[in-house]
């Protein structure tokens, strides 16, 4: 087996489509050896920020050098990078070696009608969590793939949960109010595990605190257990019972990366207690300030200045508007947009056309669920234009656009996973070997 036919494979099991349930995944998972059991694991769940919390968690923790393990989704550039221990990518060869060990047992679990129809993702868990236990990490950060109650993650129990934000995504699978969103959030929270929330509305934290009460966790809440004083755009002051830390500085662009860098402070700290190490403030400073996550308020090029951000539902795409209203006030803004057609594609290209001045361009990209330019032609208004192709658009762009010009490329993180590697690869002359 080399790699293609090993990606092949995990792909193939995209037909069964998303499935929540723990049935299959926790069968799989003990014919393997149960591995899970084996880790010190975070879970991280939410609407938005979840990716952007746990890198800089991640990054805290490694600065202290542990050997931090991360699972993330999707992929941006390359298969590998969703399974990473300190920043490395799953190797070619170790996806071989575990593709080979998985694959006998899918095939029998698919002679069995309970188990049939192992997917695509719950395979990957498996995988990582197999490869994280056999390299025996310090610290495994896993990041919630759907929801969370029936999330195939959600078979472990890890030393602390956290829950970033509750917006209105995934209607078709998770509900369609924040309570009941918040309802599968809450789904990660474990008997007396302690629980960090980031800042979450109301009518989603009520749920929340309710679910955390019943399991007797101890619930650290945003703005109560530990708060934030901003002093700028980029830097902020923490504060919580035991400590403060002024005059912070995140690397990450967007005012709500403030929020996502102090919820970051507070699972380190209570992990550093849970795990009785000692965390330097020192380390705290220099990984905020280092951190990296591609796709978040991302530069992507200077001429024009080009940002890629995966604003992919309705809250993001509010919180983009908020980042680009404060940082570029003065800029010449032309936004190109396309999602998933299960998006609420309506909603946010009205609030992007709030964007005052902004040129909003309506596009695709290649992948089967990919919205069509043709069937949102009826989206058409002033300042709304459509591209069939986001590459041609894009040199256009290159070519007419002035020094105070800005591109935002927003929408799906599989759109903006095809624009970064392109962009990217071109600029390096690297051909795209990724399937």
């Amino acid at each position: 087996m080399d790699r293609v036919q090993a990606l092949d494979w995990i792909s193939s099991r995209r037909h069964f489509k998303i499935r929540p349930g723990l049935t299959r995944i926790e069968e799989l998972l003990k014919r393997l050896g149960n591995p899970e059991k084996t880790l010190s694991m975070l879970h991280f769940a939410g609407t938005n920020g979840k990716g952007s919390t746990l890198a800089f968690t991640a990054k805290i923790l490694r600065q202290t050098g542990l050997r931090v393990a991360t699972f993330t989704s999707p992929y941006i550039e390359t298969f590998g990078e969703q399974i990473a221990i300190n920043g490395q990518a799953l190797s070619d060869e170790k996806l071989i070696k575990y593709v080979e060990c998985l694959q006998p047992l899918v095939d029998e679990l698919d002679q069995e009608e309970r188990y049939a129809g192992i997917t695509e993702f719950e395979i990957i868990t498996a995988l990582a969590f197999q490869y994280f236990a056999d390299e025996k990490v310090d610290v495994a950060l896993i990041e919630v793939g759907l929801g969370g109650l029936l999330d195939s993650t959600n078979v472990i129990h890890p030393l602390i949960t956290v829950i970033t934000t509750i917006g209105l995504d995934h209607k078709e699978f998770l509900g369609t109010s924040l309570a009941e969103i918040a309802a599968q959030k809450a789904g990660i929270i474990k008997y007396e595990t302690p629980l960090v929330t980031g800042n979450i509305v109301e009518e989603a934290l009520t749920v929340i605190e309710e679910t955390a009460q019943k399991n007797r966790a101890k619930h650290y809440k945003f703005g109560e257990d530990y708060r934030i004083e901003r002093l700028s755009k980029e830097r902020f002051t923490y504060r919580d019972e035991h400590c403060q830390l002024d005059n912070l500085e995140k690397s990450l662009l967007g005012l709500h990366q403030i929020e996502n860098a102090a919820l970051a402070v507070k699972v380190s700290l209570l992990y550093a207690d849970e795990a009785n190490i000692t965390l330097d403030m020192l380390d705290i400073r220099q990984a905020l300030r280092t951190t990296f996550w591609p796709v978040r308020m991302e530069v992507i090029a200077q001429s024009p200045l080009t940002i890629l951000d995966g604003a992919h539902n309705t809250q993001a795409i509010s919180r983009l508007l908020e980042n680009l209203r404060a940082e570029f006030p003065d800029k010449k803004i032309t936004i190109i947009f396309s999602a998933l057609v299960t998006k609420e594609i309506d909603e946010m290209v009205k609030m992007l056309r709030t964007l005052k001045g902004a040129d909003l361009v309506l596009t695709s990209f290649d992948y089967p669920q990919a919205m069509n330019v043709e069937e949102v032609s009826y989206l058409k208004k002033e300042g709304v234009t459509f591209a069939a192709d986001w590459r041609e658009k894009y040199k256009e762009l290159k070519d007419s656009l002035g020094a105070d010009a800005l591109v935002v490329m927003t929408g799906s993180l599989y759109f903006m996973s095809q624009i970064r590697k392109e962009l990217l690869r071109a600029d390096a002359g690297v051909e795209d070997k990724e399937r």
